[in-house]
């Protein structure tokens, strides 16, 4: 069986960084930076004000208080350049270019608020008040990075150097397939034998969730031929296919894949999730192909499928936060294999069972307690109540 470690690595070796394509900055959100945005100027551009009140010459204010003539209103955006001149000052708002001649803003508070002249009844140290060109960032320097997730502060920044459109990585499309007979849609009469199709329903959210834009295809029935033919015809960046990859026999995407030469099927040593399967289809498109139990599905995409795709969008981290937390109960693991134990948080750095039932691979109704994912190495036989475990985060 392939490890743990090594099956995420061959999984992850299938992606890479999509194209870039040029956007507006308003349709930028959420995406990744394609190249390192560079200022091409100094940042402020010029000096300008850190507060509202008076730009004077320290030279003015040094014996108080002091009266000054006011010779111009400075607000914010003002493109005046008036010189502030011995015994004169300029009143000026936060952000306003200092005028020629100033070297100190006084804060309003310290004056009597003059228009035509100001009493400065107190004053800083000379330079006081004062934002200095490039103390942000100089001609040259990298503001946003490659590899940035473009969120508020990002987008912010992108914005002070006056880009319009940035290149990006588009969102990876991923088409989602489950299979099964057994199959319908939620919302269609059961008849006995027959469950809701809930794993596209899973695995779609979870693409979105990655930040990819899901395509959801399902449930399709177990027809080896219409389910080849269906695979290899799709236009997407990615596909995933829970159900049929086990050793039974009506196994369809094995069964429909198994004469690709670039597709493998292999158990991996971890449970939930021990079938799985991988590669690339003709086209060069990535597979993933996850056991059908919800469980094993979802603990399949969290280990293999999610970094592949964040690493599609662009991103240099692809990996959840994890955390060591205490178990709070015991629970056997399974010998040889690295588990999955889907767990809830009972403390701020306690963890428990998501379910009484562990991490059975058909608990598709308990899996909305889950909050993390406790990876538990092979080589451990048992947790036991007190030991400190590793936690994948998978909500907030």
């Amino acid at each position: 069986m392939r490890s743990l470690t090594d099956h995420r690595a061959a999984a992850l070796a299938l992606a890479a960084p999509l194209p870039a394509v040029e956007v507006s900055l308003q349709d930028a959100d959420g995406l990744v930076l394609a190249d390192d945005l560079r200022t091409d100027e100094a940042l402020p551009r010029w000096d300008n004000s850190a507060m509202d009140g008076y730009a004077v010459r320290s030279a003015d204010v040094s014996a108080l208080p002091v009266s000054l003539r006011v010779v111009a209103d400075l607000p914010a955006g003002s493109a005046d350049e008036p010189v502030v001149v011995a015994g004169s000052a300029a009143r000026i708002m936060t952000g306003a270019p200092v005028p020629a001649g100033a070297d100190t803003i006084v804060p309003v508070e310290l004056t009597d608020a003059g228009t035509v002249t100001v009493l400065v009844r107190d004053a800083p140290v000379a330079g006081t008040h004062i934002r200095r060109a490039g103390e942000d960032a100089v001609p040259g320097d990298v503001v946003v990075a490659a590899g940035t997730l473009l969120g508020p502060a990002a987008i912010a920044a992108v914005a002070s150097l006056g880009r319009a459109t940035v290149r990006v990585h588009r969102r990876p499309r991923v088409a989602v397939v489950s299979t099964g007979d057994e199959l319908v849609p939620p919302g269609s009469p059961l008849r006995r034998g027959q469950i809701p199709d809930s794993n596209s329903w899973l695995l779609a959210a979870a693409v979105r969730e990655a930040g990819g834009v899901a395509v959801r295809i399902g449930p399709v029935p177990d027809d080896v031929d219409a389910l080849r033919d269906l695979l290899l015809g799709l236009d997407v960046d990615a596909i995933v296919t829970s159900g049929g990859v086990s050793v039974g026999a009506y196994d369809v995407v094995k069964a429909a894949l198994l004469d690709q030469p670039d597709v493998e099927f292999l158990p991996v040593a971890v449970q939930p999730g021990k079938p799985q399967g991988l590669g690339r289809l003709p086209g060069g498109t990535p597979i993933y192909t996850l056991p059908g139990n919800p469980v094993s599905s979802f603990a399949s995409f969290e280990m293999f499928v999610r970094p592949a795709l964040l690493r599609m969008r662009g991103l240099r981290d692809v990996e959840r936060p994890t955390v060591l937390a205490v178990a709070d109960e015991s629970w056997t693991t399974p010998p040889g294999r690295a588990q999955l134990m889907p767990v809830r948080w009972v403390g701020p750095d306690r963890v428990a069972r998501a379910t009484a039932r562990g991490s059975g691979s058909h608990l598709v109704a308990r899996l909305a307690l889950a909050e993390g994912l406790a990876v538990i190495p092979a080589e451990i036989a048992q947790v036991a109540a007190g030991d400190r475990i590793t936690v994948l985060r998978v909500s907030p």
